[in-house]
């Protein structure tokens, strides 16, 4: 049985907020405001915790009726490095993978910031393995998807993204040293539940399959606990 690629990562999953034009715009109508697009990436971070594999449960925990999901491509650092600059990213990438960043949206309004909302135990599943970046051409474009239930929700290519990876890594090690093992993941296109209209949340039961080209797929169940 396949597992997390990185199952215990030794800090947080870094995580890269709004990086997709439409996904921005999205969440904009969601809320009754006018779309504005970040000069650089938001950072945030989902606790170490979060971290399971594909075929694992995802936990739908009664302090949230509006659990969401958010197929993302990661890339996990292989060389340790600081003040890397976008040109030089190639050499510090050990590979990429698949990454749901599953998301408690009203807890993330509740208490103001991403990190709550972002961090319930087994919200982060990835996988279905690590691909090599000499196996995985970054800069070509590649579908990204996301289904619940066999409907397709999430369909996209990863060229939307407002910063590549290259440019993300830069941004996030200047001053601060990445490690080896170190997972980063950089958005989500449009098509979450909260664009939704009706919006559409997780429930019991709910089958998910995330993927992208060139990477594979991960399938996880949603399970009330």
């Amino acid at each position: 049985m396949l597992r997390a690629p990185i199952p215990a990562p030794l800090r947080n999953v870094f995580c890269v907020g709004r990086n997709y034009k439409l996904h921005i715009e999205e969440g904009a109508r969601a809320r009754g405001v006018e779309p504005d697009y970040p000069k650089v990436p938001e950072f945030f971070t989902k606790a170490t915790n979060t971290v399971c594999g594909t075929n694992d449960e995802v936990r739908l925990p009664n302090i949230t009726q509006q659990l969401d999901y958010e197929v993302e491509l990661a890339f996990v650092i292989g060389k340790s490095g600081r003040d890397i600059k976008a040109q030089d990213a190639h050499k510090h990438i050990f590979g990429y993978m698949v990454l749901n960043d599953v998301t408690a949206r009203d807890l993330q309004r509740k208490h103001g910031q991403w990190f709550k909302g972002k961090s319930l135990d087994a919200s982060c599943p990835t996988g279905p393995w690590l691909v090599t970046a000499d196996e995985f051409d970054v800069r070509a474009d590649h579908r990204i998807w996301l289904s619940v239930n066999g409907e397709m929700r999430q369909d996209s290519l990863t060229t939307d993204m407002v910063f590549d990876c290259a440019s993300i890594l830069e941004s996030l090690s200047a001053g601060l040293t990445v490690q080896p093992g170190d997972i980063i993941t950089t958005g989500t296109p449009s098509g979450v539940g909260l664009g939704l209209t009706p919006q559409i949340w997780l429930k019991d039961g709910d089958f998910i399959e995330a993927g992208i080209d060139g990477i594979g797929t991960i399938t996880n169940t949603v399970r009330a606990v």
